[in-house]
């Protein structure tokens, strides 16, 4: 059938087991030469296999395998069903408002339609079926922005911090992928009653919603605990406790890194759960902070305990924290993943061109990321979250 363009060609399947009825059908599409793909079958079981692959469906509601509506209440429970027109007797006028009623496009009375209505009625079906198509992935798309706007704000907080403290915090978050999934990378920052400054950065293995979940629910727990004035030791145990409950699946682990700062801002105290240390920026000297008490990853073993490091912190001190996706990136015409080594050598860069980077602590975590991304050869593949905390006093 011919006389539209092939953008507009509609595949059509026609569901009827009255050899006459078919044949009219089809010599009423002819007459109105439309640019129509019709493809008949007898059953509604015949059916069922090719609805994936058509845009309107023709169904006679009198068939052999099916009574009433039940045909059309099987064809539309597929998922993503095409648009449903039903074909009604002289006498089933009603049936055919109940059809519409239970989710059809439309229906028409066999022996009062001809070939431009018949036309019209399937392009009008299949267009009002893309339309309610595009606005149901509008609609889940919506969804899922809000969805995913609520789990990063909760996995990416506002810092609670007293207006005395001479700290400027940045933070640099970003979901892994070019798709720009949700992440189950978390960060906070707290300062407690007596002027120490807890500090959290994670990671849960995987990205996605319940990884994202998870993610805040550990967030959340650390920072009741914080406020509770529990022992930072004891404090990554009650999380460990809780992911291994909280889970969606066995194994899943979570990579953390706490650290204390106290309130003259002297000291730090590292605690490492399977987490990339911490690096100390001083000037143009960025230095690893050691990994001795490094503990393993939160839910990995039952009996797992964490110690804490002391390290002075020397005037005018900088702690930048980060989750492993800043240095799994791959480097462009390397074997190699990016690594730490070879992050504080873009950091050893940075500074020494920027000797004044202090002053714009934003400027030189949006340089290091941008250098880490063009050796990547674009974006990076995991999920990745740094944190720069600078002592401005």
């Amino acid at each position: 059938m011919t006389g539209f363009s092939g953008a507009d060609r509609i595949t059509v399947l026609l569901v009827e087991d009255d050899e006459g009825d078919a044949v009219l059908v089809e010599a009423l599409l002819e007459e109105v030469g439309a640019d129509v793909e019709l493809h008949r079958v007898r059953t509604l079981r015949e059916a069922t296999r090719l609805l994936a692959k058509v845009d309107c469906v023709l169904l006679d509601l009198g068939l052999p395998d099916t009574t009433g509506l039940d045909g059309l209440t099987r064809l539309l429970s597929v998922s993503a069903p095409p648009a449903v027109i039903v074909l009604t007797g002289l006498n089933d006028e009603l049936q055919g408002e109940r059809a519409v009623a239970a989710g059809a496009e439309d229906y028409l009375v066999k022996g009062q339609v001809d070939g431009p209505l018949l036309l019209r009625g399937i392009r009008y079906a299949v267009g009002r079926k893309r339309a309610e198509e595009t606005q149901r992935q509008l609609r889940d798309e919506q969804l899922h922005a809000a969805e995913k706007t609520r789990l990063e704000r909760g996995l990416l907080p506002t810092p609670i911090l007293d207006d005395s403290d001479l700290l400027e915090v940045v933070v640099r978050y970003q979901p892994g992928g070019s798709r720009m999934l949700l992440g189950g990378d978390f960060f906070d920052v707290v300062r407690t009653r007596d002027g120490t400054l807890q500090v959290l950065i994670g990671d849960v293995c995987g990205h996605g919603p319940d990884e994202a979940a998870l993610g805040v629910l550990l967030r959340i727990a650390w920072r009741a605990l914080v406020f509770a004035d529990q022992e930072p030791s004891r404090t990554l145990r009650t999380m460990h406790e809780i992911l291994e409950h909280e889970r969606h699946q066995p194994g899943l682990f979570t990579t953390a890194c706490m650290v204390s700062i106290s309130p003259d801002r002297k000291w730090a105290r590292v605690y490492l759960a399977g987490h990339p240390e911490p690096m100390l920026l001083v000037g143009d000297r960025v230095t690893e902070l050691p990994r001795d008490r490094a503990g393993l990853p939160l839910g990995v073993l039952p009996d797992s305990t964490w110690s804490g490091l002391d390290v002075p912190l020397p005037p005018g001190w900088s702690l930048l924290l980060y989750t492993d996706g800043l240095v799994e990136g791959r480097v462009t015409g390397d074997t190699e993943r990016l690594g730490s080594e070879r992050l504080i050598g873009l950091i050893d860069d940075i500074t020494r061109d920027r000797p004044d980077w202090a002053r714009d602590p934003e400027g030189l975590l949006d340089s290091l990321i941008a250098r880490v991304k063009a050796l990547n050869g674009g974006e990076l593949d995991d999920d990745m979250a740094v944190l720069l905390i600078s002592d401005q006093g």
